[in-house]
């Protein structure tokens, strides 16, 4: 079944978001008088949720956690989200699948808001019909969720026309509980052991590589 509905996670897929995410991070724990000697050890939170984020991997309440997500933005809002690059090969590639008629959509776990900046900013945001990510309140993060809302905005009665592609097991399990296929990439932040694990339907080392995956009517 030829997959028409494509969904695209941002970071670590169409972007890589080290340099902003990690300054926020770093930026919202010294906050809390937590300084990270090494930025690298923060790369496996670019993807999840930020209250998870400071919930689970730094042990944070609930509540601490959402006002770290607080001081998080005071940097991301206004330079993080710039510090930012488009892979080699993305435009390429959504060009490709929006000229073969595909309909294209963001799914992320960042607020709708930001994503639409950052989108716009690199000359992305022509190449999908919608932009769908968190709310400013972290409502609407889990991936289930964002990928729930895209298939109801766009009208995805047939699930098996749709695949969602991402970097991180996130999108991959968010991807089986909404009943639609899955694509992980291997130039993001994850490992091809949690993508494999997860349940990836396909593993795409390169963009070359994926933009075959997304094009064969056979899936």
């Amino acid at each position: 079944m030829s997959k028409d509905f494509m969904l695209f996670d941002l970071d670590g897929t169409l972007t890589d978001p080290a340099p902003g995410i990690t300054n926020s991070l770093m930026y919202a724990l010294k906050y809390y008088g937590i300084e990270v000697a090494d930025r690298t050890s923060l790369y496996k939170y670019i993807g999840p949720p930020l209250l998870d984020t400071f919930s689970q991997g730094f042990g944070f309440s609930r509540e601490k956690a959402a006002e770290a997500v607080v001081k998080y933005r005071e940097y991301f809002a206004d330079k993080g989200l710039f510090e930012n690059k488009v892979y080699d090969g993305i435009p390429e590639l959504l060009h490709t699948l929006k000229e073969k008629g595909k309909v294209l959509i963001v799914a992320t776990s960042k607020p709708e808001e930001y994503s639409v900046r950052i989108l716009n900013h690199f000359g992305l945001d022509k190449f999908f019909v919608a932009v769908c990510g968190s709310n400013m309140d972290e409502s609407r993060s889990k991936k289930s969720e964002v990928i729930a809302y895209v298939l109801e905005k766009a009208h995805v009665r047939d699930k098996s026309r749709a695949i969602m592609t991402g970097d991180r097991k996130h999108d991959i399990i968010g991807a089986k509980e909404c009943g639609i296929a899955s694509c992980g990439v291997l130039f993001g932040y994850g490992s091809k052991a949690e993508l494999r694990d997860a349940g990836a339907d396909y593993i795409a080392a390169d963009i070359p590589e994926l933009e075959q995956i997304l094009l064969t009517d056979s899936q």
